[in-house]
């Protein structure tokens, strides 16, 4: 294992140590319970927004804290879920007196743990609205999930959800938005390598050279099928297809299209897994309105990509350009 790092078990903390040095303009830590915090928060009258999971799949979320998107984040353990005494105290600290969503991946633990925090929350008398993604289309259930696992469209929902709760919309209504974007959103990913969780030592999984996986999770949870390497264009209608099938997308529609590195893959790769994502989509007369391209949804060191598309209307375009300003994400300001 080859790793800039210390001490595996010092990484979350020296992590969230140098997060809170590099960006003290946009946030704050709090630590025992670890909990990432918009500098400004709790912002009055304005609805908090908290998601969180675990830590390895950075920018996300910790690198989404901030004006226009999260209020605050909760890094778990590598890979593991969050606590309710973390998820309660980003609740409290963001509270604004409009009350907090959260917003939750599919994993057993994210929900039982958020669900916890929000039961907590409420009897403190704060309001709290919960939203699950679940926009993997690859597997039905997997090996920490009850029914389809969340991945790319959370991010996305971060950022529309966000833009609407810093136009002081209400809380049903951000809630809503978040609904929103994940009923229109599919998501499906694929592995060229395993990654190597720093206290493990060693790859999660076995990934022969010549072989791939689609349809693996971001902690590297098996997928549809494992098979021989493919070209770009090949790879990308694999993870496609299934994509359009599932909503389905149909000629006409207006979507926002996201390729997204796991960690170990270089832009340049994504970027022609993106021009081979535009090329299908506009065979289907599928409109791409925006984009987004790089490495947001990580799984450490994983070689691979996944895709989303999230069809678009007008409210959700103009929530999406809205401004953002946080470390992983920031136009408009």
């Amino acid at each position: 294992m080859k790793k800039l790092i210390n001490r595996p078990e010092d990484v979350v903390t020296e992590a969230l140590e140098a997060m809170a040095l590099a960006h003290a303009d946009l946030l704050r830590v709090s630590y025992d319970p670890n909990i990432i915090v918009r500098a400004d928060a709790p912002v009055r009258g304005k609805v908090g927004l908290v998601s969180g999971g675990g830590s390895g799949h950075e920018p996300m979320h910790g690198g989404f804290v901030g004006l226009g998107m999260l209020d605050a984040a909760c890094p778990g353990a590598v890979f593991t879920s969050p606590t309710p005494d973390q998820i309660l105290a980003a609740t409290k600290a963001v509270d604004g007196g409009a009350g907090v969503v959260h917003l939750v991946k599919n994993y057993t633990g994210d929900i039982l743990n958020f669900e916890m925090a929000a039961d907590l929350a409420r009897e403190e008398g704060i309001q709290v609205e919960a939203v699950v993604t679940n926009d993997d289309v690859a597997v039905k259930d997997s090996t920490w999930t009850a029914g389809r696992r969340g991945v790319g469209v959370t991010v996305l929902a971060e950022k529309m959800a966000g833009a609407a709760a810093e136009q002081r919309r209400p809380l049903a209504a951000v809630a809503d938005i978040c609904r929103k974007v994940n009923a229109n959103g599919r998501s499906m990913g694929m592995a060229l390598t395993s990654c190597t969780v720093p206290q493990a030592g060693k790859p999660t999984f076995d990934l022969p050279e010549d072989e791939m996986e689609i349809g693996v999770g971001i902690h590297g949870e098996p997928g549809r099928s494992r098979m021989k390497l493919k070209t770009a264009a090949q790879i990308t209608e694999l993870l496609v297809q299934p994509i359009l099938e599932d909503l389905p997308f149909r000629a006409g529609d207006g979507v926002l299209a996201f390729v997204n590195g796991l960690g170990g893959t270089p832009l340049i790769e994504l970027y022609v897994v993106y021009r081979e994502l535009a090329r299908i989509l506009a065979g289907r007369q599928i409109r791409i309105a925006r984009s987004l391209v790089g490495s947001y949804i990580t799984s450490l060191d994983m070689a691979g990509c996944s895709i989303t598309l999230v069809k678009l209307d007008d409210d959700l375009l103009g929530l999406w350009d809205a401004p953002v300003k946080t470390p992983g994400l920031r136009w408009g300001i």
